[in-house]
């Protein structure tokens, strides 16, 4: 399943988590009742989408352009059930201190930026890049439980 990386940011995330879920439902027989997430976090700057980095070089290249700016995340959140499609986006604003090179080169060294958009982990290393945080620091982590709660209140229910 191909990720598109263009596009205009909000239309790339929800279409990438609507692929996934779309990818897992097609690949099984949905009960009653059962129903498939599928989500994408993804990382905007200016509309430009910085995706996973290939290397770390490329994480490099990633970081400085987000140093000592603002940037969003976003995630695409699409719940699928047998015959209904829910679909739900969330963003938040994190603020990036100024990297300089050592605070760079020691993040980039730890290799958090694997398998991260944006390159960075925030709930780990990359706590120290950000300055600041406004909305879900849960879409940030990568799962925005809020968003995912308000498309379908009944799994407040089934947490008791």
């Amino acid at each position: 399943m191909d990720e598109i990386e263009q596009g205009d940011p909000e239309e790339v995330a929800l279409e990438n988590a609507l692929r996934k879920a779309r990818a897992v439902r097609a690949a099984r027989r949905l009960r009653p009742g059962e129903a498939v997430l599928g989500v994408d976090t993804l990382v905007t700057r200016d509309g430009v989408i910085y995706g996973k980095p290939a290397d770390a070089e490329q994480a490099r290249a990633t970081l400085r352009a987000l140093s000592g700016s603002a940037h969003r995340v976003l995630s695409g959140v699409a719940l699928l059930f047998a015959q209904e499609e829910r679909t739900a986006l969330a963003s938040t604003e994190v603020r990036f201190r100024e990297l300089g090179e050592p605070l760079l080169e020691w993040y980039v060294g730890l290799e958090e930026w694997r398998e991260r958009s944006g390159g960075y982990a925030i709930q780990k290393g990359g706590s120290l890049l950000v300055r600041e945080v406004r909305g879900d620091y849960e879409n940030v982590v990568g799962l925005p439980l809020a968003t995912l709660l308000d498309l379908h209140p009944a799994l407040l229910a089934a947490l008791r």
